[in-house]
């Protein structure tokens, strides 16, 4: 492993946990690898470290720590792909799709996703480095990335956390990164998971207009409802897709439901949510009696959740009762929210929600000694800053969540621009469903349809996790990024 140097190293001092802590403010440090990819040897570097956020009048205010990924060996840069990733939260570092996903390198995990010891790091065979470079960002408070403090010891908060200023400070610092690291010919791709779907669907459109930076591809991943309205009867109806995969998991649908693939439970859940449920519910409380009872029985009969809890609810159970309630009578488990394949258990069988989050517990058992691992003795980068899993970006101002809005006209002013949305079915945050109703809702006209495409997986809101759709969200990443790369002398034009 080769080890060098680039670049000034620029120290600042932040008083951290009562201990001062050195920030580098524009600092690298490059290794060299190699990773088979597909039964292909792929030999890339690897950059890591930190690039300034200026203001305006040219001085640093936060330094933003990344990993850069290069393939070896490429003559035309120009033709390489760029693939830009950003996680979510807000707050979450850019730790998840970096050693779980995308890179060439993964935690060791059992096939199912579920943590094992001992911890470590091993090889990702279905990165997609072979078809592009990547870089992951880790926004303000996320990973090592740290606010510069004024003199006065200050912050300027209302520059890092909220929707549109998180944008605004990360656009103009992807300009500086694909400036200093001359990428302005290479085609571009952003991809965000969970709450960076927000993140990256407002940058496409932010790039363009601020940055003069065009886009060939964004890639949702588990998206949040990228500010598009679907309160009361949507909402309540938008669960039930997302009840049925999880009770099918747990096998306690009947077994009529129970013998179908899911695939084909599906798509009968979602067509009855359109045509029956929603109707009945956008009556609310004028609904015939008759009515209510069938909609709550067939409910029932999809969820796996008594008809009685239901007709309780008025129709409408809430999603955190249902992962205490689907097998509360059955073996007491609760199941887990971001992944409902994953179960907890509570100190009591009573009540209305989990004592905590099942799946998160079990990601950060091996998220979080794998990549303090991984920085320090692979990639070489060496620093008593402590990693944020999770960091202190609160209160984040979530006024003018345009971003859904904002990738709609990005695609329209951008005839190169398409869109992949990619979820996992038993997803109970940001659920499959929701996300398909997000893309029918982004471009009304349906002019853009034929450029927004849905995959989904048999796991959760990281589905990647899950080895064989680690294999297949991958393969649908390289099949998109393939496909998105206009032919040789192709115009940008309708």
């Amino acid at each position: 492993m080769k080890f060098t140097s680039t670049l000034f190293l620029l120290l600042v001092t932040l008083s951290c946990f009562a201990q001062k802590v050195e920030i580098p403010v524009d600092t690298t440090v490059v290794t060299n690898h190699s990773v088979t990819i597909n039964g292909e040897n792929i030999n890339y570097s690897a950059t890591t470290g930190f690039q300034p956020v200026w203001n305006e009048t040219g001085e640093p205010i936060a330094s933003l720590y990344y990993t850069y990924y290069q393939r070896s060996g490429i003559k035309n840069q120009e033709n390489r792909p760029l693939v830009v990733s950003f996680n979510g939260g807000p707050g979450s570092a850019s730790v998840w799709m970096h050693i779980a996903y995308t890179g060439p390198r993964i935690l060791k995990i059992d096939d199912e996703g579920f943590p094992v010891q001992p911890y470590g790091i091993k090889e990702n065979p279905h990165s997609i480095l072979d078809v592009a470079d990547i870089v992951y960002v880790n926004p303000v408070n996320t990973g090592y990335s740290r606010p510069i403090p004024d003199e006065g010891g200050n912050v300027e908060r209302d520059m890092f956390f909220g929707v549109n200023a998180d944008i605004s400070y990360l656009a103009e610092w992807l300009n500086t990164f694909v400036t200093r690291n001359n990428r302005w010919l290479s085609p571009k791709y952003l991809i965000g998971e969970s709450y960076g779907t927000t993140r990256v669907s407002g940058l496409a459109l932010e790039l363009q207009n601020s940055q003069w930076m065009y886009l060939n591809g964004v890639i949702l991943v588990s998206p949040t409802e990228l500010g598009i309205e679907r309160e009361g009867p949507v909402e309540v109806a938008n669960r039930l897709p997302y009840f049925a995969a999880t009770a099918w998991y747990h096998k306690v649908l009947p077994p009529e439901l129970q013998n179908k693939d899911l695939d084909e439970l599906l798509e009968e859940v979602e067509a009855y949510t359109i045509t029956e449920v929603l109707p009945v519910l956008v009556k609310g409380g004028f609904a015939e009696e008759a009515e209510r009872e069938e909609i709550a029985e067939r409910m029932a009969y999809y969820s796996g959740v008594s008809k009685k809890v239901f007709l309780q609810n008025n129709l409408e159970v809430p999603i955190r009762s249902f992962w205490k309630e689907l097998l509360r009578d059955k073996s007491g488990y609760t199941v887990g929210r971001l992944d409902s394949r994953y179960l907890g258990l509570d100190a009591k069988d009573a009540g209305d929600s989990p004592d905590y989050n099942a799946e998160l517990t079990s990601w950060l058992h091996s998220f979080t000694p794998a990549i303090n691992y991984y920085l320090r003795e692979e990639l070489n980068f060496k620093t008593d800053l402590k990693y944020f899993m999770f960091g202190p970006v609160h209160p984040w101002d979530r006024t003018g969540n345009n971003s859904g809005e904002n990738l709609r006209q990005a695609m329209a002013q951008n005839p190169n621009l398409d869109v992949l949305i990619q979820s996992g079915y038993f997803d109970g945050a940001t659920t499959y469903f929701n996300a398909k109703y997000s893309m029918w809702q982004l471009d009304q006209s349906g002019k853009m349809k034929d450029r927004l495409s849905f995959k989904g997986y048999r796991s959760g809101h990281m589905m990647y996790l899950r080895n064989e759709d680690l294999r297949n969200a991958n393969d649908d990443i390289r099949e998109f990024i393939q496909k998105t790369l206009p032919k040789e002398g192709e115009s940008a034009k309708y």
